[in-house]
């Protein structure tokens, strides 16, 4: 009897398996793109003697700064980290605590040599941009990490704190960081976050899933005013999150708002993909997921033009899908609002750490092995683009000082993470971030190309100031790339989620705004944001005023689905897909 012989892998295969190997033992990242960007930065080092002679100075001003300040400060007397300090004060070391000896001392030397660090990978002549930025993040990495106000023994706020408690608050630590561990082996989500059920705490606005394919399914929200605008709101959220971040608790929720205000809302709720959708791509996300819920809701709302809103990824798909219908000459579009989303990547902000071909081939190993993206993937990159806040600072709160960080509803919803599926998040990388195929006119749908330049509908666009995933600047050049006589820009306070989940009211909101027609002047972001009009609190308001301008007057509410057209009541909201884990 012959036993089967085992197959010899491929070339191909051993390297991407070997790739793959590389991917889990550095939590994802590419080790060549970060020598690449070292070996750069050193050859032309060497070729720049007078970069060279300008750091040595600096070594010499930053270490006499040091050693004058430590001098000053054996005195006893208290002096701040900051006094005389020649650069950006940390707010790390703010507090009165850090005036004393020596403690300033630690924080006046991190000081220095973080200045000297961040100096000195920059402004090297040769060095590419990329690279630059690159080596600068590497900085700000080692610099988050080092900083002494991370260290028991290096913080008087700490020190001071274990004394008053005599160690009970490292014991509550050790207590939370084991409860953490054993959460995290055996795949448990964050503690608190079973305060926020979806159906019972957040995704609690009444409607009905109305369809359901291989992809998403669709829910239709139930009135709560006797009329309604005409035209329906079809919502596209990303698929790299779940949609109730649209639908948080009834406070902040966006789904909530608009249907109090008298608008019918359709909301697509994306399915949760596992391995056997490994070869979902992007013409599924188009036709199973936009198009497949722009029909169901003109079946449901008949003769009536739609409002189609998409924000993050899912406004990336819209824009897609849109220049598709008006290539295809389908007008069923009544306006365009995009939130947070970017269609030209030409400036794909921090994300740009993660984006190159080494990063890509690593992470595409992995993906494809596996045949999704795994979540907490996504969130490691997220968090290492803002490591003080969302690393370090958890750690010292819940290890430390023994206090567990306050659950919001955003934070559970943070932790609800999403897959994504191999082929679609390969194309999206590829041809979107790295080859900026969208916005240079060669992008297909269906095997033909599009062109944003065929929209023409209504449109309104929000950015966030201080978004690190998709920079106000990069959302705002879609309005180079549209012929729209009718565009709106406005800019809100905060970041890529909380300044979009601003709520109705929000005293510490800002916004600008300002509406541009086809013959006006393209402005450059810095000359927008000096013509734009200036307000104070939530954006949310501005943007249902703009909704009601461009709808036609208010009728009867629809029915729930349209059995009839093959459209039937499923059940209740929110639904299914949103549940899987």
């Amino acid at each position: 009897m012959k036993t089967k012989s085992r197959a010899v892998p491929t070339g191909q295969e051993f390297d991407r398996e070997f790739r793959a190997q590389v991917a889990q033992m550095t939590a994802g990242l590419a080790p060549t793109a970060f020598t690449t960007a070292w070996g750069d930065w050193a050859m032309h080092l060497t070729l720049s003697p007078a970069k060279r002679l300008a750091l040595r100075q600096q070594v010499a001003e930053r270490a006499g700064d040091t050693w004058r300040f430590a001098l000053r400060a054996l005195s006893g007397a208290p002096v701040s980290p900051d006094d005389g300090f020649n650069g950006t004060p940390d707010r790390r070391f703010a507090t009165e605590a850090w005036s004393k000896w020596p403690f300033n001392v630690y924080a006046r030397a991190y000081q220095n040599s973080a200045a000297l660090m961040t100096e000195a990978v920059r402004g090297v002549a040769g060095v590419t941009d990329y690279h630059t930025q690159l080596l600068e993040f590497a900085v700000r990495m080692v610099l988050d990490a080092s900083t002494p106000s991370n260290y028991l023994g290096s913080n008087p706020e700490l020190l001071t704190l274990t004394q008053q408690e005599v160690g009970q608050n490292l014991l509550r630590g050790m207590q939370h960081w084991l409860e953490d561990l054993r959460r995290t082996v055996e795949g448990a989500a964050p503690v608190g976050t079973d305060a926020f059920e979806v159906g019972k705490s957040v995704a609690v606005t009444p409607g009905k899933v109305v369809l359901r394919d291989e992809l998403i399914e669709l829910i239709q929200y139930t009135p709560t005013t006797k009329t309604t605008h005409a035209e329906p709101l079809l919502i596209v959220p990303a698929w790299i999150m779940k949609y109730y971040i649209l639908d948080l608790s009834p406070r902040n929720s966006l789904v909530k708002y608009l249907v109090d205000q008298g608008h019918t809302v359709f909301m697509i709720s994306w399915k949760n993909p596992d391995e056997s959708d490994r070869e979902v791509g992007m013409d599924d996300y188009v036709a199973q997921g936009l198009r497949a819920a722009l029909d169901a809701v003109t079946a449901i709302v008949p003769r009536r033009k739609v409002h189609a809103v998409g924000y993050c990824i899912g406004g990336t798909l819209l824009a897609i899908g849109a220049a598709a219908l008006a290539r295809d000459k389908d007008d069923r579009l009544a306006s365009i609002s995009m939130f947070a989303a970017q269609t030209d990547f030409s400036e794909p902000g921090e994300l740009a750490f993660f984006i190159n071909p080494s990063q890509l081939a690593l992470l595409e190993s992995t993906m494809q092995k596996k045949g999704v993206l795994e979540s907490r993937q996504m969130g490691g990159a997220f968090a290492l683009l803002r490591s003080q806040d969302l690393v370090w600072q958890p750690i010292i709160n819940n290890y430390i000082k023994g206090r567990r960080d306050p659950m919001i509803d955003l934070m559970a919803w943070n932790a609800d993470g999403t897959r994504m599926p191999w082929r679609m998040h390969t194309e999206y990388l590829y041809r979107l971030y790295l080859d900026n195929e969208l916005a240079t006119n060669r992008f297909p749908v269906d095997g033909k190309l599009v062109r944003l330049s065929d929209i023409t509908v209504p449109m309104f666009v929000v950015g966030t100031e201080t978004d690190h995933v998709a920079p106000w600047t990069s959302v705002y050049k879609i309005d180079n790339l549209v012929r729209s006589d009718d565009f709106t820009f406005l800019l809100t306070s905060g970041g890529h989620n909380a300044g979009i989940v601003s709520g109705p009211v929000h005293p510490k909101r800002h916004h600008r705004i300002k509406t541009r027609r086809l013959r006006d002047p393209h402005l450059a972001p810095e000359d927008w944001m000096a013509a734009a009009t200036h307000h104070e609190g939530s954006w949310w308001p501005a943007w249902q005023r703009w909704l009601a301008e461009h709808s036609s007057a208010k009728v009867k509410p629809p029915a729930m689905g349209a059995a009839r057209k093959g459209y039937r009541v499923i059940e209740d909201a929110p639904g299914r897909y949103v549940r899987k884990r």
